[in-house]
């Protein structure tokens, strides 16, 4: 079996039997447990790319449906319902730890690629506020939104939803228009040069000798 492929079963498995201490806490449900989640959907998308049928990622344009299934999948548990639904019935949170690595985490892998930089810079532009404004819900909820988590747990996940959301922001404000360090070359290796020419061998025809020429 890839080593990989078992190392994500495994990662699975052990969400599912500590998922009691992960959901005990709202703030931990909706910024731990969900994520981890999706990012097991994201290695499987590594996984299985090089398996991925033509006609599959030919239908998946630009990478549009794959990322509005994503977009579907993390509205749908951001509802207090659903969370409130994950933490009473074992079977729904069955669904949760299916759903979320199958429909949100390897639909983002594998069409994140695809999507252009603008359309990128559009989910982000959506994705971000959209966790600050379910922050600010939260928080300026004067009851408790899901019936299984106290008031004041509800308040600190708004809170800690609104810093994700400053934290992404601003990583996002630095990537597109500051940058990232440039990598620095390691002491010893060659320099790499884009402009740098190496020979190639051409063979002519009958009769006539081999030269060489750069590029």
């Amino acid at each position: 079996m890839n080593i990989r492929l078992l190392f994500i079963v495994s990662w699975w498995l052990a969400m599912w039997l500590l998922r009691a201490t992960l959901e005990r806490d709202m703030a931990v449900h909706m910024t731990v447990q969900v994520p981890m989640l999706i990012g097991l959907g994201l290695l499987l998308a590594a996984v299985v790319r090089p398996y991925e049928l033509r006609w599959l990622a030919e239908a998946d344009w630009l990478g549009i449906p794959g990322i509005v299934a994503v977009v579907f999948g993390t509205s749908f548990w951001m509802l207090p319902r659903a969370l409130d639904e994950a933490v009473a019935d074992p079977f729904f949170d069955m669904v949760k730890f299916l759903s979320l690595p199958l429909l949100v985490g390897l639909p983002l892998g594998l069409s994140w690629r695809r999507m252009p930089s603008l359309g990128r810079a559009f989910i982000w532009a959506n994705f971000i506020p959209k966790i600050a404004a379910i922050g600010g819900l939260y928080l300026m909820a004067p009851t408790r939104l899901c019936a299984y988590y106290r008031l004041d747990q509800q308040a600190v996940a708004g809170w800690t939803l609104i810093l994700v959301a400053v934290a992404l922001g601003t990583l996002w404000f630095v990537a597109a228009f500051i940058g990232w360090p440039p990598y620095e070359r390691k002491q010893g290796s060659p320099p790499y040069s884009s402009s740098r020419r190496r020979p190639v061998r051409i063979t002519a025809g009958r009769g006539h000798p081999s030269r060489c020429r750069e590029r």
